[in-house]
């Protein structure tokens, strides 16, 4: 167990990832980095390629290289917009599976959250996922607001 919080959070998402991935893989037949990327679509699309690699974290050419299997795969349509911009939405094949899966999924997460272990105050209930939730979006925030150093 790490001592830093910056560690913990750190260790925390990669076992989430790690955990995530070998569930949907068991349950749905996907990875996690095609359930991120639907999942992140069903999010924010209409979005274009520069965006959605910027929400992911990786380089356009990285997001340009996967689009025309998911596209052909059925995940999503990838379609023309002003200049040179293509806009990504997914297709009801994948909105189905983030729905599906990811339902499941966030109720697993949820169970987790009803662990014992979490019970610092003893009162049984645990942490309440709206709470956390609520907790680690105001946490974003105040990291987006403050910027990034270069």
């Amino acid at each position: 167990m790490a001592v830093r919080l910056t560690v913990t959070l750190h260790e925390l998402v990669g076992e989430l990832d790690l955990f995530a991935d070998a569930w949907l893989r068991e349950k749905h037949g996907v990875n996690i980095n095609l359930f991120e990327i639907l999942a992140t679509l069903a999010e924010r699309a209409p979005i274009d390629i520069t965006g959605l690699a910027h929400c992911l974290r990786v380089t356009k050419a990285a997001v340009s290289k996967r689009v025309p299997r998911l596209v052909a795969d059925g995940w999503l349509t990838a379609t023309a917009g002003e200049g040179r911009r293509i806009i990504l939405e997914l297709t009801p094949k994948g909105v189905e599976l983030v729905r599906i899966a990811g339902g499941e999924l966030e109720a697993e997460f949820t169970q987790m959250l009803t662990d014992p272990r979490l019970d610092t105050l003893r009162s049984g209930t645990g942490i309440t996922p709206a709470a956390l939730n609520a907790h680690l979006s105001a946490l974003t925030d105040i990291v987006l607001a403050k910027g990034r150093t270069s």
